[in-house]
């Protein structure tokens, strides 16, 4: 099959790392260091020149709603106040649209629509502001306008997005692809994509996904095409990491019945159905709402769990004597170790004999102490390593190191586990049981993984108080 373009560093072609559009290499931009380390850092963190772009579109869109309804004769409020109001409204907003996803880099094909996430964020936003205004009886804009700045901003946000994409794929130029299937299906798909060349070109075709890294990069492709979920079963865990780190997208072409079965996210590139494969589950801003919140819960239960802590360290210093507290290294996010604070309920020689699971009646428990084991209160502690930033409030449980290799030797998948921070509490403990096996567990904790939610966490926290009150463990 004859190839659309030629390798970057073959004669003739710009060297290698200089980018190509539309058949001229383009000289790199250079930028002073102190700024394209600030830059970094604060791409790094989620910043885009967007965010000010929308803060813009929104303010001008406030602006222009109040001069609509009232021309230049405010009611109410004088001037000042409702410059400050719309200036609040639009930083809510924006905070909003950032743990909503607005903000992360699309992917340069098969891009979600935009209008229905937009969408939903300016609904949530428009809500959070209404229950602010109501808390604090202190409009920041008529109530009215909300309704109005709700449409007219997915409106703004939707253009901005659709200016920017524009823009973006003019600079980049398109995109650069590895088909890699059964030699009938790369020929429809190339077909299929030849017929829309501003999306992307074919510059490499395989039958298989030997030596894909070596092709991408020959080619300098921005994105690898599956066409068959043969090709899925080699891609995990390498070389789909290394490709996701240098931002190369890995898409997988899905039929009618994996969209039976469940299947969501579906895009489509050229009118093929695919959906995008990522080394995480979660996405970064998921992360930090994820973050964000666990650092909220900690802090607004202090009244109540520190006291509450003070009394359980007390019984357990009656009941055990010294050693109040139990460390123990486990693993955590991305495979590192760190230290797990627990009340100890258990002998200073427990584990004379070696590192050994608990099981649901252990003699090593001692007297008086069952009971903080079976309400898990003897977790409380752990609180401390969700303020450090070493676990979550939901998550998967952490393990030993000695016997989670024993577990990752046997159970395929297992590290899956590691893509976010450990938990106190998490699926596997409310809808498993004490015994379940590893691999139970952690089809829990990769259905968690695929399905975080706020709302998740939530159920997922009541579920926990309920567990612990009626000590099903």
């Amino acid at each position: 099959m004859e190839r659309l373009v030629r390798p970057v560093d073959a004669p003739g072609e710009a060297p290698s790392g200089a980018v190509v559009a539309h058949g001229h290499p383009r000289r790199p931009l250079r930028i002073s260091t102190p700024v394209r380390a600030g830059a970094q850092w604060l791409w790094g963190r989620g910043f885009r020149f967007l965010v000010v772009l929308d803060a813009i579109a929104l303010y001008a869109a406030a602006l222009a709603i109040n001069f609509v309804r009232f021309g230049t004769d405010w009611p109410t409020y004088p001037l000042g106040h409702y410059l400050a109001g719309f200036a609040i409204a639009v930083g809510l907003q924006l905070v909003v649209n950032y743990f909503a996803g607005l903000y992360e880099r699309e992917p340069r094909i098969g891009s979600r629509p935009r209008l229905p996430r937009i969408a939903t964020a300016m609904a949530i936003g428009v809500l959070v502001q209404g229950v602010a205004f109501v808390a604090l009886d202190r409009y920041l804009m008529p109530r009215f306008n909300l309704v109005v700045l709700f449409v007219v901003g997915t409106l703004v946000l939707t253009f901005n997005r659709w200016v920017s994409a524009r823009l973006a794929d003019r600079r980049r130029g398109v995109s650069r692809v590895v088909v890699i299937g059964a030699p009938d299906a790369v020929a429809a798909a190339t077909d299929q994509l030849a017929n829309d060349r501003r999306q992307a070109e074919v510059v490499d075709t395989a039958a298989t996904t030997a030596g894909l890294e070596a092709r991408v990069r020959r080619w300098e492709a921005t994105d690898v095409l599956l066409l068959d979920l043969e090709g899925f079963d080699a891609m995990f865990p390498e070389p789909l990491t290394s490709l996701d780190r240098r931002g190369v997208g890995v898409h997988q072409r899905v039929s009618a019945l994996e969209t039976m079965l469940g299947l969501r996210s579906v895009t489509q590139i050229a009118g093929m159905p695919f959906t995008r494969l990522r080394s995480h589950s979660m996405s970064a801003h998921q992360l930090r709402l994820k973050r964000l919140f666990d650092l909220v819960v900690v802090v607004a239960t202090l009244p109540v769990t520190v006291p509450l802590g003070v009394c359980l360290a007390a019984w357990v210093r009656l009941r055990a004597g010294r050693g109040v507290l139990y460390r123990q290294e486990r693993v955590g996010e991305g495979g590192t170790t760190f230290q797990l604070v627990k009340f100890r309920t258990m002998g200073h020689d427990a584990e004379v004999a070696g590192p050994q699971l608990a099981s649901r009646d252990d003699p090593r428990v001692v007297r008086g102490l069952a009971w903080m084991r079976a309400m898990r209160a003897d977790e409380l502690p752990q609180l401390v390593n969700v303020l450090r930033g070493e676990m979550s409030l939901v998550g998967p449980r952490p393990e030993r190191p000695e016997l989670e290799t024993v577990i990752a030797a046997g159970v395929p998948g297992y590290t899956r586990r590691h893509e976010l921070p450990p938990g106190i509490t998490g699926m596997a403990q409310v809808y498993g049981r004490y015994g379940s096996s590893p691999e139970a567990k952690l089809g829990y904790d990769l259905q968690y993984l695929a399905n975080w939610s706020l709302v998740l966490d939530l159920e997922i926290l009541a579920r926990t108080v309920w567990v612990v009150a009626t000590r099903r463990v």
